[in-house]
């Protein structure tokens, strides 16, 4: 058995964790709206036609925030398409299908009403530009007497639908993007579609896009030059990043955490130095408003485009996860909280079928994907203060970097004063025997030992077998004098709580 060795402090404090970390995505991709949050005539199905069980799931994740309506599809999308009586079918460049505008602006509003969660909402900068981002704010949190307003109160909202999170578009560094731009012309349209929106509304936040992953060749110059022109109008950057392991190889895989992390930094790094270069008061903070694993369906989607491009709701991007996929999502997670001070926001991508924790058949049941449970236990545990943890771990090396800790951890102090500790064990084969010293914390107990692990990394869910990899309790281990000793299995996710 291995050892590895964490202290903790109270006055160790990283940043207050922002509970918008705890956020989702609802594109009007594949079945993620149509199938999946939405499907009239299902047994499960209410007034509105939204799943009731899908909606359970979704609270019992306590998911703060809902980025809507796209991703890629936002790019083309037009927002007066999505209210009022007579909507419009619109071929989905993005996407190769063909998208009815059932389920628009008013339609969501409602559903996050119910799913306890608030809206961030996404607009198009790539085909659309500042006129359109002015009038969308308007339409959604004007109280009346002007034109969009009143447009919507006369679609059955007399009350403003107050959404206080907005998108500045969605990765415009990505040639794939309809409306591509450059970091000029992407900086300047950001810049000019703010000052807009925040005229109409001054209490509402803005996201503008960074780049897309941390591979673009763009990176980094992209974030100098667009913060360059909108630097006082926006309040977050974007960053977006999806992990695969296509070659099977498992130590690497888990080790991608690294570089989310390595990311983050460097693009806090570009924002301060472009708040030195105006010599600003204001602190840009991040938004990670797209994270996840993605690589199981692509040869999938391929063969559907073939046989049913512009059909309706396809079924795409609808990825199996795997126990090791949940094991990075740990990581992830673990990586945003231990980056809490300046990632505010956080949208795991996405909620629904669609890449996603929560998968559904249409006409049937609904289930916990792998990736679920880590999301579900830091969104529960995972509210108060972040911690500073001083780790001292066995590493490993593989293929791209090397002194991996084979103990990733995060540490949350409660506003009841308990302490939460996440950790996953990337040790492919042996327990580690993990010495906590918590003696600045007063008297303090192991409530609970959670535990997520399966002897096989490629175990999944299935409507059939929803329970073949669930939480269990863990080993646990012994608090003495303020010191904990706990056993972690290899290959593992955990949870350990401790309180008075």
């Amino acid at each position: 058995m291995k050892n590895a060795k964490i202290i903790l402090d109270k006055d160790y404090i990283i940043g207050r964790v922002d509970p918008r970390i705890y956020g989702s995505f609802i594109e009007h991709l594949g079945r993620a709206v149509y199938g999946g949050i939405y499907e009239p005539g299902h047994p499960m199905a209410d007034a509105q036609g939204f799943r009731r069980d899908v909606l359970q799931m979704v609270r019992k994740l306590g998911v703060s925030v809902v980025r809507y309506p796209g991703g890629n599809f936002v790019s083309g999308f037009n927002w007066e398409d999505s209210v009022g009586r007579n909507r419009p079918s619109r071929l989905d460049l993005a996407w190769f299908t063909t998208e009815s505008n059932a389920v628009g602006l008013h339609e969501f509003a409602d559903w996050a009403k119910k799913a306890d969660t608030e809206i961030m909402y996404a607009i198009n900068l790539g085909t659309r530009g500042p006129e359109n981002a002015r009038d969308i704010v308007e339409y959604a949190n004007h109280p009346g007497g002007s034109k969009f307003s009143d447009m919507r109160i006369a679609n059955g909202a007399k009350d403003p639908l107050n959404i206080k999170l907005w998108c500045l578009g969605n990765e415009m560094d990505g040639p794939w993007q309809m409306g591509h731009k450059t970091a000029l012309e992407y900086g300047r349209i950001a810049n000019e579609s703010a000052k807009l929106m925040k005229w109409v509304d001054p209490s509402i936040e803005l996201v503008a896009c960074g780049s897309s992953s941390s591979d673009m060749p763009t990176f980094g110059s992209w974030e100098l030059t667009m913060l360059d022109e909108c630097y006082e109008n926006i309040d977050y950057v974007s960053l977006h990043r999806y992990y695969g392991n296509p070659t099977n190889d498992t130590p690497g895989f888990l080790a991608r955490s690294m570089d989310m992390d390595e990311f983050i930094r460097t693009v806090v790094s570009i924002c301060d130095a472009v708040k030195g270069k105006k010599h600003s008061k204001k602190q840009i903070n991040l938004s990670f408003d797209e994270w996840n694993v993605w690589y199981h369906s692509r040869e999938q989607d391929e063969e559907i485009w073939k046989r049913e491009k512009w059909g309706p709701a396809l079924p795409l991007l609808e990825d199996v996860y795997n126990f090791e996929d949940a094991l990075l999502a740990g990581s992830m997670l673990i990586t945003l909280l231990r980056n809490a001070d300046r990632v505010k926001i956080a949208c795991l991508a996405q909620l629904v079928n669609v890449i996603a924790p929560i998968m559904t058949r249409n006409g049937g049941g609904c289930w916990a994907q792998t990736i679920f449970w880590p999301f579900y236990h830091a969104s529960k545990y995972g509210r108060g203060t972040s911690l500073k943890a001083l780790v001292d771990s066995p590493v490993y090396s593989c293929a791209d970097y090397d002194a991996v800790p084979i103990i990733d951890t995060a540490a949350v102090l409660g506003d009841d004063n308990s302490v939460t500790v996440f950790v996953v064990s990337r040790d492919l084969k042996e327990d580690c025997l993990l010495d906590l010293d918590l003696r600045a914390f007063g008297d303090l107990k192991l409530q609970e030992h959670i535990l997520l692990h399966h002897d096989d990394v490629k175990a999944v869910n299935t409507e059939e077998h929803p329970d073949t990899v669930v939480p269990a309790m863990g080993p646990g281990g012994t608090v003495d004098g303020g010191k904990a000793q706990i056993r972690v299995p290899a290959l593992s996710w955990n949870v350990l709580r401790f309180a008075r």
